[in-house]
């Protein structure tokens, strides 16, 4: 099939279309201020060439409260340093609270500690307020931090909900994180109180985690407090306030820090990225509103810890009329259809996934439909790496054409999808369907010209509010300018190849510093990835090009060898679906492919090991979810060195 002329393969229907956020916001908007578009390209257009216009409109549309106005809704463009709303003041967590139904339900939850419960509005305001008044009594003010080393539980959402509210800062790390990953992000904030789970369940396995609670605070400092999760001996004494305690919603300017997120950390400190209340306020009220189409009826659910962006993300989708449901626990327990199970249980209306537990699933034999109840499934999200056309394909053989799936990408730099669903658009196998509203995504060459239908540079042209105040640490900005800006002065460059097509969808290859570069011709891992994981045999894979050599290294299924006959069958895969130039040299099976600890292929690192970059300097193990993974690497790497030397002696 001609890549360029993919297969339709959902259309909304204009019942559909009709009923959909995004289709309100444009009628307001046309009746307010007179923006009439005829499509969604055409909004979009607009909403990145009237920038002010654009954000303005948000903020008014979703009745934002500002309790002081601003003196300019964009009172500087340059980036980095864009200024956004200047003067304005407002409170985040205020504006997921105001005007619930006490009785209705916030939050639905489960674990494999415990039963799928819900929460209601007037439960979850309650706690908030209970634990907000013990973060008072410890001495949390505004400014100050919070860190929590805690699991994807009600619990959680509500202490930063009550974090917010001060005014303080919150961060969360998953306590499968090991003792140095968290004390390689919180020490950095110096927080004001550590909150710490006793242990969690994961894989029908109990996990202690004690010793290294105490490894983490002697460390980082603060004030300890422990909930007791694993023991359901709930908070410590004495922490908790009182039933009657208030709720307090302080307002802070719109540039005040909301919470710290980090980079995955593989190639030293991870990087501490601040964003502020007003920025991911408006953001996600587009995003999770507009883009993810939320209904008071929908139940949205993402499969994610508290290290990850997506965590943030799904707690913002209670700034929409929508309920969220949590789950903390192995994907894999006891099977591959436990979330599936819980779509079931919970009447999910949009389950949020990734990529990689998608090509899972198609690889186990799952079938989502068979034996469960996933009538109120009306849409799939996948975010974490490109998802293949095989996984588009999936999606709507097991759960049906009427099924919306939407691709996303985007970043925790940025705590949003920049490109992803829109609920107007057809999808296209392959694709993302569109970039988002207010995100000025262009695909630049390298002399920074901007690209259609032609793979290049992700990035983004004009500021958005979501982008990072600064990064914790860095007063000169050196490092924040470094990662972002150095390529293309006063342009984002996010890192990924993107192909932005004349349909106005887009198309992700993957970083773009992991690039396979052949005899001038250069595709992204992903491709290479699509082919070799479309044999059953192979169940995970990582390539790399280290000065023209191509490596590929393969996870073989049980009882398979990788013999003369699978290399052949790899090779012949590569060169139909890529091109003869991207076979690799050389294919090698490896028990386990590193990743990070938010599920990403260790592609960049592996290739400086290989490339005879010390290992400590390549990767911080502490950053992987799998660190002895590396381990084969770092010998492999030693072996070419010796045989490399061995042959310049010879």
């Amino acid at each position: 099939m001609d890549r360029r002329k993919p297969q339709v393969l959902w259309e909304p229907g204009e019942a559909l279309a009709q009923r959909t956020r995004l289709r309100a916001y444009c009628d307001w908007l046309s009746a307010q201020h007179g923006v009439a578009a005829a499509s969604y390209h055409e909004l979009w257009e607009w909403s990145v060439g009237d920038l002010e216009g654009f954000w303005s409109s948000i903020a008014e549309h979703f009745d934002v409260r500002l309790h002081d106005a601003p003196q300019a809704v964009l009172a500087r463009r340059q980036m980095p340093g864009a200024r956004w709303f200047d003067g304005a003041t407002l409170s985040y967590p205020e504006h997921i609270f105001r005007g619930r139904d006490h009785d209705a339900v916030a939050i639905r939850h489960a674990s494999e500690l415990r039963p799928l419960e819900s929460m209601t509005w007037g439960d979850l305001r309650l706690l908030t307020a209970r634990i907000q008044s013990g973060l008072r009594a410890a001495g949390v003010t505004r400014g100050d931090r919070v860190a929590a080393y805690m699991p994807n539980i009600p619990e959680t959402v509500a202490a930063f909900l009550a974090t917010a509210g001060l005014g303080a800062i919150w961060s969360s790390c998953s306590p499968d994180f090991g003792a140095r990953s968290v004390i390689d992000r919180f020490a950095q904030i110096e927080p004001k109180v550590l909150l710490a789970v006793d242990g969690y369940r994961y894989g029908g396995r109990d996990f202690d985690r004690a010793a290294v609670v105490e490894q983490i605070h002697a460390a980082v400092g603060g004030t300890l407090v422990r909930l007791g999760h694993l023991d359901a001996g709930g908070w410590q004494d004495g922490f908790l306030g009182d039933d009657d305690a208030e709720l307090s919603l302080e307002p802070v300017p719109f540039e005040h820090p909301l919470w710290v997120l980090y980079s995955s950390g593989t190639t030293g400190l991870p990087k501490a990225i601040v964003h502020g209340h007003g920025g991911i306020l408006l953001e996600q009220l587009k995003h999770q509103n507009l883009h993810l189409d939320m209904h008071p009826d929908d139940r949205a659910f993402w499969f994610t810890t508290t290290g990850w962006m997506m965590w943030n993300f799904l707690v913002g989708v209670l700034l929409t009329p929508a309920s969220i449901v949590l789950y903390d626990g192995s994907p894999a327990a006891p099977s591959l259809g436990r979330l599936w199970d819980l779509a079931a249980e919970a009447g999910i209306t949009c389950f949020g996934t990734s990529a990689a537990f998608i090509a899972s699933c198609m690889k186990a034999g799952v079938r989502p439909g068979s034996g469960r109840d996933l009538r109120a499934l009306r849409s799939v999200g996948s975010t974490g790496s490109p998802l293949s056309p095989e996984g588009f394909r999936w999606i709507y053989d097991e759960l049906g054409a009427d099924t919306w799936l939407f691709s996303t990408s985007g970043g925790t730099d940025v705590c949003t999808a920049f490109v992803g669903g829109v609920a107007l658009l057809p999808v296209y196998e392959g694709e993302l369907q569109a970039r988002s509203l207010g995100c000025d995504v262009r695909s630049y060459d390298e002399h920074g010209r901007s690209l259609i239908g032609e793979v290049g540079e992700l990035v983004i042209a004009q500021p958005m509010p979501s982008m990072p105040l600064y990064f914790w640490n860095d007063p000169d900005g050196a490092r924040l300018r470094e990662a972002y800006f150095e390529l293309y002065p006063g342009v984002w460059r996010h890192g990924d190849w993107i192909e932005i097509t004349p349909r106005g969808s887009a198309i992700i290859y993957g970083r773009s510093d992991a690039t396979i570069n052949r005899g001038g011709v250069r595709i992204g891992t992903s491709e290479i990835y699509r082919a070799v994981l479309a044999l059953d045999e192979i169940v995970d894979a990582l390539v790399v090009d280290v000065d023209g050599w191509i490596g590929l290294f393969v996870v073989v299924r049980d009882e398979t060898a990788l013999d003369d006959d699978l290399r052949a069958r790899i090779a012949r895969r590569v060169r139909a679906d890529c091109s003869p130039r991207h076979v690799p040299d050389d294919v090698h099976a490896v028990a386990e492919v590193p990743r990070t600890l938010s599920g990403k292929v260790l592609e960049v690192p592996v290739k400086r090991i290989l490339s005879g970059v010390a290992p400590e300097r390549a990767a911080s193990r502490d950053s992987l979810a799998n660190p002895a993974a590396l381990d084969w690497f770092v010998a492999f790497a030693r072996e070419r060195e010796t045989e490399t030397e061995s042959g310049a002696r010879t």
